[in-house]
C-alpha cells in the first residue's frame, strides 16, 4: 500500500493519459486503436501499482464479461441463422410509404437493441435499409442517422441492450423488471422525439447514389427456420429468467453452452461474430479505473464536486455527468470511471446513469460504437453521412430526450 500512496501522481497521470487516448482513439505515429490504448493502460497500472497479479485480477467485474460474451455468442446464433437478414427484409417490405417505414425502421431498431446486441443490429440494418432507399430514389440519410439515434436509446429499455448497462445492473443489482418499468417512460419518450425531429429534419436533397447502378445485395447467411426458432425461444427463455433470482450471467452462459453444442453452426463461425476487442477493452479498463479508485482519487474527486455544489447524486447533475462524460470519451469506458465515483445510493442513481449513458450515445458521432458502425456501414455502400449532418439531426434529439429524462428522475424521485 506505500507503493500505491508513494506513486499515485503517476497512477493519476496513467489513468488520465488512458482516458484521453481512449477519447482520442488513436496516437499520433502508431497504429494503436482505442482496445490497444486501454491494454496499455492496464499494464501500466501493473506495472506502476505493484499489485499482485490476483490482485489486479479482482478489479475486473467477471460477472459483466460473462453476461457480454454470452449474449455474444446468442447473437452470433441468430445471426448464422439468417434471422437478423429476414428481419432486415422485412422491414424495406413497407417502404412504399416513407413515413411509416420511418416509424417502422425507429420501433424495430429500438426493439431490436433493448434484447440484442445493438451494435450488431446496427450492422445488419444499414446497408439493407440503405440501399433499398436509394432504389426507391429516396435520401437515406435522415433514416440511417434515425436508426442509429433509435439504437441508442432503444438500448435503453433494459438491462441487457448494451454492454455498459449489463455492468450497471451487475454491479448495483439491479432488478430486470423493475428497470424495464422505470426507463420504459424515457425511452418510449425518446423514441417519439426521434421520430418527430427525423420526419422533420431537412433531407439534404435527393440521393447522390445512381440507383440504376444498385443491385439488391443477398442475404449474408441464408434463412434457416428451425434454427431461428430455436434461437428466438432460448432468447426468450433467458430473459424470462432474468425476472427470477437465478444469476443473471449464469443463465446467459448456459444458454451461449447450448448454442455452442450446435448440431449445424462449427464452434470458430460463432466465435468469429464475438466482439473479443470490446471484451478486451473492458477488461483493461475496469483494471486502470480500479488501480485509480484505490489511490482515493476517487473520493477526493467527488468532495470537490460536492463543496462547489456539484452534487452528481442530484438527477439532473448526473444525468449531465453520465451524458457529457458520455459524449466524451465514449459510453462503456465513461460508465467504468463512474461506477467508481458516482456512489449508488438509490436503485434510481443508477437507472439514471443507466439511460443517460445510452442517450448520450446521441450527442455527436464518436460517444456510441453504433454510431460509428452506421457510419461505416453506410460509407461503404457509398453514402457519406458527415460529423455536421449526423449532430443536426441527433443533437435535437439527445438535448430533448435527456430533458425528458431529468423530468421523469424527478417525478420519480430517489425512491422511484
Amino acid at each position: 500500500m506505500n507503493a500505491m500512496v508513494e506513486h499515485r501522481p503517476v497512477i493519476l497521470a496513467i489513468f488520465v493519459l488512458t482516458y484521453v487516448g481512449v477519447a482520442v482513439g488513436r496516437i499520433p505515429g502508431l497504429k494503436l486503436n482505442r482496445v490497444g490504448i486501454a491494454l496499455l493502460g492496464a499494464i501500466a497500472m501493473m506495472i506502476v501499482s505493484g499489485r499482485p497479479a490476483g490482485e489486479t485480477a479482482a478489479s475486473v467485474h467477471w460477472p459483466t464479461l460473462f453476461l457480454l460474451f454470452g449474449f455474444f455468442v446468442i447473437s452470433a446464433q441468430l445471426r448464422l441463422s439468417g434471422c437478423y437478414d429476414r428481419i432486415a427484409a422485412a422491414i424495406t417490405a413497407r417502404l412504399d410509404a416513407p413515413a411509416s417505414f420511418l416509424l417502422v425502421v425507429i420501433a424495430a431498431t429500438a426493439g431490436l437493441s433493448a434484447v440484442l446486441n445493438h451494435d450488431i443490429v446496427c450492422y445488419v440494418l444499414t446497408p439493407v435499409v440503405g440501399m433499398a432507399l436509394v432504389r426507391k430514389q429516396i435520401n437515406p440519410v435522415p433514416f440511417l442517422i434515425a436508426l442509429a439515434a433509435a439504437s441508442n436509446i432503444g438500448a435503453a429499455a433494459t438491462l441487457i441492450g448494451n454492454a455498459q448497462d449489463m455492468m450497471i445492473g451487475a454491479v448495483a443489482g439491479l432488478s430486470f423488471l423493475r428497470y424495464m418499468l422505470w426507463s420504459i417512460v424515457p425511452v418510449v419518450f425518446g423514441l417519439a422525439v426521434t421520430y418527430f425531429i427525423a420526419r422533420r429534419a431537412p433531407s439534404g436533397g435527393p440521393p447522390t447514389i445512381d440507383a440504376s447502378k444498385v443491385e439488391p445485395q443477398p442475404p449474408a447467411y441464408p434463412f434457416n427456420r428451425s434454427h431461428t426458432i430455436k434461437g428466438l425461444v432460448i432468447l426468450a427463455l433467458v430473459i424470462a429468467l432474468f425476472f427470477t433470482s437465478l444469476p443473471k450471467e449464469i443463465v446467459v452462459l448456459v444458454a451461449a453452452g447450448i448454442h455452442l453444442a450446435s448440431p449445424r453452426f462449427r464452434t470458430e463461425e460463432m466465435l468469429k461474430l464475438v466482439d473479443w476487442p470490446i471484451l478486451l477493452l473492458f477488461m483493461s479498463l475496469f483494471v486502470v479505473s480500479g488501480v485509480f479508485q484505490s489511490t482515493g482519487y476517487g473520493e477526493e474527486l467527488l468532495q470537490w464536486l460536492v463543496g462547489i455544489g456539484f452534487n452528481p447524486a442530484r438527477a439532473g447533475n448526473e444525468t449531465v455527468l453520465t451524458a457529457g462524460l458520455s459524449a466524451l470519451i465514449g459510453n462503456a469506458p465513461a460508465v467504468i470511471v463512474l461506477i467508481k465515483i458516482v456512489p449508488i445510493a438509490h436503485a434510481s442513481t443508477a437507472y439514471i446513469m443507466a439511460v443517460a449513458n445510452s442517450f448520450g450515445g446521441n450527442l455527436i458521432m464518436t460517444a456510441s460504437v453504433s454510431n460509428i458502425i452506421v457510419i461505416q456501414q453506410a460509407r461503404e455502400e457509398g453514402i457519406e453521412i458527415s460529423f455536421r449532418e449526423f449532430a443536426r439531426h441527433t443533437l435535437p434529439i439527445a438535448i430533448v430526450s435527456l430533458g425528458g429524462l431529468i423530468g421523469w428522475a424527478m417525478l420519480m424521485g430517489p425512491g422511484g
